[in-house]
C-alpha cells in the first residue's frame, strides 16, 4: 500500500512526526501538498479533502492520512494506527496503550513548546503577543520543561531493555516522536533547552540514536526533511532564550 499524507506545504508541522515513522519503516507514502497543483498536489489537494462532502468521518484538519479508502486524522491517531503495521508499537493491548500514552504526553509536550511563542493564539502574530510571550517562556523553562523532561527521562530508565529506548528493545514510534521534539527543542531554546538536557543523559542517547538511524538517516540528507523555521511548531526567538 501506499500511503498519503496531507499537510501544509512549507513547514515539518504535526506531520513530521508521521513522516519519521513512515521513514523509519521504510513505507511506500506520497507527500501530496509537496506536488505541483497541476498534479493534483499543493493547498488545493488538502482542501479537497476537507471540504468533500459524502465523508461521513470528516477530518478536522491536517495532518491526515489515506490509507486505502480510509482517511485518519490527528497525528497520535494516525501513529496508533501505523504503529502495528510499521512495527513501531507492541502487539500485546497494554503495549499499544502504554505506547499511544507517551505519544499523546509528547503532544501536550510540544504544545506547550509552541504556546511558549503564541500564549495568545496562533490568530496574533509573534509580535503581537511579545510581553505575554515572555511571562509564558518564563515559566515553561522554570517549571514545565523540567517537569517534561525529567518524566521522559525517568521512562527511560524504568524500561530495562538494552538500548536507547522507552519500549522494549527496539524504536517504536514515541521514540521518533521525542526525539523530533528534543530537536525542535534545541532549535527553539538552543541555550536554555541545551542546559537543561545536560542533565538529562538518556534523552540526549535517545535523540542522537533516532538520528543516527539508517532510514532516518538518509531521510535527512536527502533534502525531503524541511529545516525548522519561523513559521512552524518550533520558532526561535533570542529574546526568549534565556
Amino acid at each position: 500500500m501506499t500511503y498519503e499524507l496531507f499537510y501544509w506545504p512549507g513547514i515539518q508541522g504535526r506531520a513530521e512526526f508521521v513522516r519519521l515513522a513512515l521513514e523509519e519503516a521504510g513505507a511506500r507514502y506520497l507527500d501530496v501538498a509537496v506536488l505541483p497543483e497541476a498534479q493534483g498536489g499543493g493547498v488545493s489537494a488538502i482542501l479537497r479533502v476537507l471540504e468533500a462532502r459524502g465523508v461521513r468521518r470528516p477530518p478536522f484538519a491536517p495532518p491526515i492520512l489515506r490509507a486505502g479508502r480510509q482517511l485518519i486524522a490527528q497525528t497520535p491517531n494516525i501513529l496508533l494506527f501505523l504503529g502495528g503495521p510499521l512495527k513501531l508499537a507492541p502487539r500485546d493491548d497494554r503495549g499499544r496503550l502504554w505506547t499511544h500514552q507517551l505519544e499523546l504526553t509528547i503532544l501536550d509536550f510540544y504544545l506547550e513548546i509552541f504556546n511558549t511563542h503564541h500564549p495568545l493564539g496562533d490568530g496574533y502574530a509573534y509580535e503581537e503577543q511579545r510581553a505575554a510571550a515572555r511571562r509564558r517562556t518564563r515559566d515553561f523553562l522554570a517549571v514545565r520543561l523540567p517537569k517534561f523532561l525529567g518524566y521522559f527521562e525517568r521512562v527511560l530508565e524504568l524500561n530495562d531493555s538494552r538500548g536507547p529506548w522507552m519500549i522494549g528493545a527496539r524504536p517504536s514510534y514515541p521514540d521518533l516522536s521525542m526525539a523530533q521534539v528534543i530537536a525542535g527543542l534545541k532549535y527553539a531554546f538552543p541555550s536554555a533547552g541545551g542546559r537543561a538536557l545536560r542533565r538529562r543523559p538518556r534523552l540526549r542517547a535517545l535523540h542522537d540514536a533516532v538520528f543516527d538511524r539508517p532510514r532516518i538517516s538518509r531521510y535527512v540528507a536527502s533534502g525531503r526533511r524541511l529545516d525548522f523555521n519561523n513559521d512552524d511548531l518550533f520558532r526561535h526567538y533570542p529574546e526568549l532564550d534565556r
